[in-house]
């Protein structure tokens, strides 16, 4: 039989998926995250579009074995157009009782369980809490289960490539995968590859992890799991032509802020302070001092905001970073660059809170902090990242307004968005429209404060500058020549300037246009952030059953788009679905009067997309 006639014929003993949705979980130390990335490398060179999840335990090095150390890697993967990670699990690979235990209830009826046998001693099951063994006790009986001493299997094939038992155990995650792999028909070359590159200077860890991913691998083939288990086959996606790489959110801002300074024509100063899931983007900038990127590790979150505000004066674009409890520490801060009317850009990556929270889950619980968490009427631009690649286009952004419009801008991003990943179609940097700044250097008639009459912007001269000497704090000045002043009217003048400044950005960003269905009628679904993927894959399943829904997704969040109200009041109801206790609702209802209504989620992790399909259909229904 010639190759192709082959290959057809070992395709057609597989069952054919549309897309599929793959957990592996396990200790933290099991390299759960590794192996999702391996596989996600391995579906985007296979062709399919995807989504991933990272789900990391807010603990560090939590006791092994038990549920609080658990630790998870999710990628949905297929043959159509892929916008988030999955809802219900398909294939659950579970190192451990731990593991089996956390992540049991999030795969689907009927789906395919595999768990390492040699894992399941009486001391994990007690450390997992378990009072009976699982497998024994009939709580497996709706899924497709299967067990496996990948344990044991590992320590056989590695036994020859001279590592100790320790060492050897942990190859086990790469037969994990070399399973996977033999399940959706997936090629080990490139992992083999990246395995003898990253361990060159150890080359037996080299051989062993190789040795173990052919095991795995061959263990599916030989012992004809399909029969069993099924296997399957998830065709390519039909994806616009274009170069792609995998980018996670924390990648694309980083370099979206990089984009955004090269256009602008203004070298970048990253001033930040580790938190997480902020901290990524630090070690992303650190590494991209080619590009004239200067990074600065501040000793806390108040000193980070207030050295980035002085790389502003000084003539460059001042960035900072943070999430939730780092935001309330910089809030002074950035008033002061409200006050002084300089640009800079704070990302915020916001976590499950409040205070420590779940510092490892995701919420969008900071709204009300970005639009109105200061002291004093002081207004600034708060936009939002709705995915991992869309941080690219909405950093530039943050960039373009906070130089345009001499202002601090925030930009929300979240625990998800930062650590999740997908496939991005590389721009074409030379394409993209350029926005320089021009620094003041007249000395007739400046003073600080003198304002552009489109822009209500204020002159950015550069300190040292001849004839363009000034002072500029937190205190009020006066709106006339820069001094400081304690007069009541102009207080009451400055504080309305600095208010229409920003309102007048309404006219500089585009109309707010409806994503998904018509633009008018019974219901439309409002989402900002995150959300966008399982409210667009809610609402396209719903149309195709000729529903009647539309979707509006929000990236300016203030000032909203001028023509947001008069769209929304096209239609008879409004669903506003987030990952709070319904903050952008309050902000709809209280700007147009519209009777919006909320869909909460705060439980730490994303909308699946079952639940804003019922949401809809019950308004609908009632």
């Amino acid at each position: 039989m010639e190759l192709s006639g082959a290959l057809e014929s070992a395709h057609s003993a597989r069952q054919e998926l549309e897309s599929a949705v793959v957990r592996f979980a396990g200790d933290s130390g099991d390299g759960m995250q590794l192996t999702g990335g391996r596989f996600t490398l391995a579906a985007a060179l296979a062709g399919n579009d995807l989504a991933t999840f990272p789900d990391f335990p807010a603990e560090i090095r939590a006791p092994a074995g038990t549920t609080f150390g658990v630790s998870a890697y999710q990628i949905n993967f297929g043959a159509r157009v892929i916008k988030t990670a999955g809802d219900m699990v398909d294939l659950l690979i579970a190192m451990n009782p731990a593991a089996l235990k956390v992540n049991l209830d999030d795969v689907r009826s009927g789906g395919l369980v595999i768990v390492d046998a040699g894992a399941f001693t009486d001391r994990n099951l007690r450390k997992a809490g378990y009072d009976e063994d699982p497998r024994d006790d009939g709580s497996l009986s709706g899924y497709r289960f299967v067990e496996i001493d990948m344990s044991q299997r590992t320590l056989d094939a590695v036994k020859d490539s001279g590592l100790s038992k320790k060492e050897a155990l942990r190859c086990k995650n790469m037969w994990a995968l070399g399973l996977t792999y033999w399940l959706f028909d997936r090629d080990r070359q490139t992992t083999v590859d990246w395995l003898d590159q990253k361990f060159r200077s150890r080359p037996e860890v080299a051989a062993g992890n190789i040795a173990a991913l052919n095991a795995g691998h061959a263990f599916g083939e030989t012992t004809e799991m399909s029969g069993a288990s099924s296997a399957f086959i998830v065709r390519p996606a039909e994806i616009a032509p274009g170069l792609y790489r995998n980018v996670t959110g924390t990648d694309a801002l980083a370099w979206g802020l990089v984009a955004g300074a090269a256009l602008a024509e203004l070298k970048l100063v990253f001033c930040s302070y580790p938190i997480t899931p902020a901290s990524g983007i630090l070690h992303a900038l650190a590494g991209l001092k080619d590009y004239g990127v200067t990074t600065f590790q501040a000793e806390d979150e108040i000193a980070a905001v207030c050295a980035a505000i002085g790389a502003s004066y000084a003539g460059a674009i001042g960035i900072t970073s943070s999430s939730g409890p780092g935001m309330s520490l910089k809030t002074e801060g950035i008033d002061l660059a409200i006050a002084t009317e300089l640009p800079l850009v704070v990302v915020n990556s916001q976590r499950a809170g409040p205070s420590t929270g779940m510092p490892t889950k995701t919420e969008q619980a900071d709204l009300y902090q970005a639009v109105f968490g200061r002291h004093g009427d002081s207004a600034l631009v708060v936009l939002a990242a709705r995915s991992p690649a869309d941080c690219y286009e909405a950093a530039i952004a943050s960039v373009r307004l906070a130089t345009k419009f001499m202002t601090p801008v925030i930009l929300l991003s979240d625990n998800y968005i930062a650590n999740a990943s997908e496939p991005w179609n590389l721009p074409d940097a030379n394409a993209l429209p350029r926005f320089p700044v021009e620094f003041h250097k007249n000395p007739d008639g400046f003073h600080p404060f003198a304002r552009d009459e489109a822009t209500l912007a204020r002159p950015w001269a550069i300190p040292g500058t001849p004839g363009l000497e000034h002072r500029i704090g937190g205190l009020e000045r006066d709106a006339d020549s820069g001094n400081i002043s304690s007069d009541p009217e102009n207080h009451q003048r400055m504080t309305e300037l600095r208010a229409a400044k920003i309102a007048g950005i309404a006219n500089d960003i585009p109309e707010q246009t409806v994503e998904l269905g018509a633009d008018r009628g019974s219901l439309v679904v409002v989402g900002w952030g995150s959300t966008y993927g399982p409210i667009s894959r809610a609402v396209s399943t719903l149309l195709n059953e000729g529903v009647a829904v539309s979707h509006v997704h929000l990236r300016h969040i203030w000032p909203l788009p001028r023509n947001l109200g008069e769209l929304l009041g096209r239609f008879d109801r409004v669903l506003v679905p987030e990952m709070n206790a319904g903050q952008l609702l309050t902000l709809l209802r209280s700007e147009y009067l519209v009777p919006a209504e909320g869909l909460s989620k705060v439980s730490g992790k994303p909308f699946m997309i079952a639940e804003i399909e019922a949401a809809i259909r019950a308004r609908l229904e009632s």
